[in-house]
């Protein structure tokens, strides 16, 4: 079993879990049901989907904080915001090289080639949101 695989299924159990706790409960027991390849799919995108949306909001938030930065160049507002674009460009870069070119080779084009892009998606755009947030808490 790939490791792909490996991760396919604790997805599925962490879906599981979900539909134990909070308001999402409904949605959550929904995608714990999920058998279809297409239920699963938009059990994955959805969560994919909010993932995003999250990592949007950490970027606005590190824009608005780099933007106050008082410091002399190259370590200005101006200079960090210029940074932080280039690494956001190279990172969005990155996922999409690894998550939607690389994977689907390890599927070898397979039934759960789709749910395996989606949840790789997930994790490192919800990663990369943890890094965003990191990035604008005072050291």
């Amino acid at each position: 079993m790939p490791n792909t695989h490996l991760k396919t299924a604790l997805a599925f159990a962490g879906l599981a879990l979900l539909a134990l706790s909070g308001p999402a409960a409904a949605e959550a027991n929904n995608c714990a049901d999920a058998q279809s390849t297409v239920e699963i799919n938009s059990c994955f995108d959805k969560e994919y989907q909010a993932a995003d949306k999250a990592l949007n909001a950490a970027y606005a938030t590190a824009l608005d904080f780099v933007r106050g930065r008082k410091l002399d160049a190259p370590y200005d507002a101006k200079s960090f915001e210029t940074s932080l674009k280039s690494a956001q460009r190279a990172w969005v870069a990155y996922r999409d090289a690894d998550c939607k070119d690389l994977v689907p080779q390890q599927w070898s084009g397979g039934t759960g080639t789709t749910s395996a892009i989606l949840q790789c998606m997930m994790e490192k755009t919800r990663q990369r949101t943890k890094e965003l947030k990191d990035l604008t808490t005072e050291q």
